[in-house]
C-alpha cells in the first residue's frame, strides 16, 4: 500500500494491516466502501461526512479516522461477515485505551459501562436482525477472567467535598423518569424473566436486549442520582438475562460478555446481592464449559462480596452452585458440606424479613433439590460412573420432578430434571427407565427453545444408544430424537 498522508496517523506510521485484511476479503473496492461509508453517515445524521476512495487509501495507509468512522466501518465489516468485527478488531483504536469488544477486562466507571453496554447491545441487535451470529467473539477464562472480576470487590471512590447538585434539565426535553416509568421498566423485566422460565432463551432474546439498549440511552440522559442508580440496576438484571438467553441458545462468548457487562452496572446500582447472583450465572457457564476451578473462584468471589447482605435464599443458592463446582472437580467431601449449607441456608430464608428480588424467586424448593442431586450425579461421572454417588442423586432428583411438575412457569427446568433423572438411570443401568424420562424432556423441549436442553437430550440419547443400542426402547427413543429435535442450527 502507498505512503502516508500528513493528516492524523498511528504513532509507528505504518500500513494498518488489520483493516487492510478485512478490506481484501470483503471483497469491495476503495469506491464501494466509501459509497457505504457516507450512506450510513446519512442515516446516522452525521450529514458532514464526505468520504471517497483517497480518503480509504488514507485509512489503509494507518490514519486513524475519528468518529463515528470508526463505528460506522465495525457495522459495516460486521454485516458482511455475520460476525462482531469491532473498532480493535480494525486496527482503529489501541486496545489500552478502550478495551476490545471481545474482552472482559474493562475499565470500572459509569460511562465506561453505559458506553459498552450501548455499543455490544447495538452490535448484538444489528447482526441478530440479519439472522448472523457473533462468532468472532473470544471467550475468557483462567486468570484473564478470574482477575478483572475480582475488582468488582474494590470501593468505587465517592468524590470528596460537597454532593453534587441535581442535574438541570430543561422541562421540555425528554429524559428525566417517572416513578411509574421506572416501575414498569421493572415489570417489563420480571416478564422477560417468566418468559424466559417458561419458553427458554430462543424467543425473547432479541426482545431484552432491545430493552437493554433502551435503558443504556436513558443512562445518557441526565438524570437525579436515585433514578441513575436504579436505572444501573434494570440494566444489570436486563444484561445478565440477555447473557443467560445467550447462553441457553450456545451463543456462550456474547453470553460471557453481557454477564460482565451486567457485574459492571450492578457495581454502579450498589447492589452487591445482585452482582452475586450476575457471579453465580458466570459459574455456571464455566462450569458448563468444563471449567469448574475457574466455577469456583466465581461463587467464592460472589459469596465474600455479598457475605454481609445477601439474603439466605441468595446464599444457599450460592452454595449450592459451590457444590456444583466441586463436584465436577471430584473433591466429595467438599460437595457434601456445600450441600448441607445450600439446604440449612435455604430452611433459613422463612425467617428472612424483607422480600427477595424477583431474580432470585426462580431458586424454590424444587431449585434447590435439583441443584444438589446434579451434583452427586456430576461427582457420579467424575468418580468413573459411580453408583453410589447416583443413588444419592436419585431421591433428591425424584423430589425436584414432581415438584417441577405442579409448576406451570418453569418449563426449561423440568425438562433439565427429566433429563438428569434419565442419566441418573443410565448410571443405575435402567435404560428403560431412562428411555421414559428422555421421552417425557423430549415433550418439553419441543415446546422450550434452549439449545442446552436439546443438547443435554441428545448426549444423554448418545450415551443410551453406545451402551444399550440393541434394546427396542432405545432404538425407538433415537429415532423418536431425529422427528422431534433434528440437528438444525437456528438464527436467534
Amino acid at each position: 500500500m502507498g505512503g502516508n498522508s500528513g493528516s492524523v496517523t498511528n504513532a509507528d506510521k505504518r500500513p494498518n494491516e488489520l483493516l487492510g485484511s478485512w478490506f481484501v476479503r470483503s471483497g469491495w473496492s476503495k469506491g464501494e466502501l466509501a459509497r457505504q461509508v457516507n450512506r450510513r453517515a446519512r442515516q446516522l445524521g452525521a450529514n458532514h461526512i464526505s468520504t471517497d476512495t483517497s480518503r480509504v487509501r488514507r485509512w489503509l495507509d494507518g490514519e486513524n479516522p475519528r468518529e463515528p468512522i470508526p463505528r460506522i466501518l465495525s457495522e459495516l465489516f460486521s454485516e458482511r461477515f455475520g460476525c462482531v468485527v469491532s473498532i480493535e478488531d480494525l486496527g482503529l483504536r489501541a486496545v489500552r485505551q478502550s478495551p476490545s469488544v471481545s474482552g472482559v477486562d474493562l475499565p470500572w466507571t459509569g460511562p465506561q459501562a453505559v458506553a459498552l453496554l450501548s455499543e455490544f447491545s447495538r452490535s448484538d441487535l444489528m447482526l441478530a436482525r440479519r439472522g448472523f451470529l457473533g462468532t468472532s467473539l473470544a471467550l475468557s477464562a483462567g486468570p484473564s477472567l478470574i482477575e478483572p472480576m475480582q475488582r468488582w470487590l474494590v470501593p468505587t471512590p465517592t468524590s470528596p467535598g460537597p454532593a453534587e447538585p441535581e442535574p438541570v434539565v430543561d422541562p421540555r426535553r425528554p429524559g428525566r423518569l417517572s416513578r411509574p416509568e421506572l416501575d414498569l421498566l421493572e415489570s417489563t423485566t420480571r416478564m422477560f424473566r417468566q418468559w424466559d422460565a417458561q419458553c427458554g432463551g430462543g424467543l425473547r432474546r432479541k426482545a431484552v436486549v432491545g430493552q437493554l439498549h433502551e435503558v443504556t440511552d436513558l443512562l445518557q440522559e441526565p438524570q437525579p442520582e436515585a433514578t441513575t442508580r436504579k436505572l444501573f440496576k434494570v440494566a444489570a438484571e436486563l444484561a445478565e438475562l440477555a447473557g443467560w438467553m445467550s447462553y441457553d441458545v450456545g451463543l456462550q462468548p456474547t453470553a460471557q460478555k453481557y454477564f460482565v457487562l451486567a457485574l459492571h452496572a450492578a457495581k454502579e446500582a450498589g447492589d452487591k446481592p445482585l452482582g452475586s447472583y450476575i457471579l453465580s450465572s458466570m459459574s455456571r457457564q464455566m462450569i458448563h464449559l468444563g471449567r469448574p476451578d475457574d466455577a469456583l473462584e466465581l461463587i467464592h468471589l460472589a459469596q465474600y462480596g455479598s457475605r454481609d447482605c445477601a439474603s439466605p435464599r441468595t446464599q444457599s443458592m450460592l452454595y449450592a452452585m459451590e457444590a456444583r463446582a466441586y463436584a465436577n472437580m471430584g473433591q466429595p467431601g467438599k460437595t457434601k458440606r456445600a450441600v448441607r449449607m445450600a439446604e440449612d441456608t435455604f430452611a433459613e430464608s422463612d425467617e428472612w424479613d424483607e422480600p427477595d428480588p424477583d431474580w432470585i424467586r426462580f431458586f424454590s424448593e424444587a431449585e434447590l433439590y435439583g441443584e444438589n442431586s446434579h451434583s452427586f450425579r456430576d461427582l457420579a461421572y467424575v468418580a468413573g460412573r459411580s453408583p453410589a454417588y447416583a443413588s444419592l442423586a436419585e431421591p433428591l432428583m425424584q423430589r425436584a420432578v414432581e415438584l417441577f411438575a405442579k409448576d406451570g412457569e418453569h418449563q426449561r427446568s423440568y425438562a433439565l430434571n427429566l433429563i438428569g433423572m434419565a442419566t441418573v438411570h443410565l448410571l443405575q443401568r435402567e435404560p428403560e427407565e431412562s428411555s421414559a424420562y428422555a421421552t417425557q424432556a423430549m415433550d418439553i423441549a419441543k415446546k422450550v427453545r434452549s439449545e442446552r436442553v436439546n443438547t443435554r437430550i441428545r448426549k444423554t440419547v448418545d450415551t443410551a444408544v453406545r451402551d444399550y443400542g440393541d434394546l427396542t426402547v432405545v432404538v425407538d427413543l433415537s429415532d423418536q430424537l431425529a422427528v422431534d429435535l433434528p440437528e438444525t442450527a437456528e438464527a436467534v
